[in-house]
Order: C-alpha cells, then sequence, then structure tokens
C-alpha cells in the first residue's frame, strides 16, 4: 500500500510515494506539466469522462505550477464539438476552478 504525499523539490513541486511499510523508500513522479493534462483531459473525454475529475485536479495544480490563468483546448478534439458542448465544458470545468478556453482551429 502506497500513501501519496507532497514535498517541494528545487523550484517545482514532485509526488513522492512512501511505501506504508515505511523501509526508507520512495518513488518520486514528476508532476505533470499543462500540456500533459490537457492530453490526459483529452483522453478521460473519449473515454466517456472516466476520472474527469482528478483530471481536472491536476490540470488547475499544473496552471497553478507555470503561472497560467487558463487552459487552451483544440475544439477539433473534443467529443461534442459545437456550441453547447463547449459551453458546457467551460461551466463543469468553471465550477472546479479552471477557465477553459478554445483555440482558433
Amino acid at each position: 500500500m502506497l500513501l501519496k504525499t507532497e514535498r517541494p523539490v528545487g523550484t517545482s513541486r514532485e509526488m513522492c510515494y512512501v511505501p506504508a511499510d515505511n523501509d526508507n523508500r520512495s518513488i518520486v513522479v514528476s508532476a505533470p506539466t499543462v500540456a500533459d493534462a490537457t492530453n490526459h483531459i483529452y483522453e478521460s473525454l473519449q473515454a466517456n469522462n472516466a476520472d474527469i475529475d482528478e483530471n481536472i485536479a491536476a490540470l488547475k495544480a499544473a496552471l497553478t505550477r507555470e503561472g497560467l490563468k487558463e487552459a487552451v483546448f483544440d475544439p477539433a478534439r473534443l467529443v461534442q464539438n459545437n456550441r453547447s458542448g463547449r459551453k458546457l465544458m467551460q461551466a463543469y470545468f468553471r465550477q472546479r476552478g479552471v477557465t477553459v478556453k478554445f483555440s482558433a482551429s
């Protein structure tokens, strides 16, 4: 069983997983970038919104780390690429603290 803890490392934050048996081993996994988090969002949308809330939280953390205010998505990669689908996505993300913009395609 792994316990998830966060600790600051250098100039960025990394996730550190420490085994529950505390045998002095740890696995350091770097935190996702905004591009990585955005790609995970696209994958979640393709998979019928599987793990979407966790991926939105990861995107929000990545935006904060990189000092960005909004996430930019390509409307061509969305499952429902029409006005109502984009507005629904913006509203859902806004409720979770992420501002969404769409690139001109």
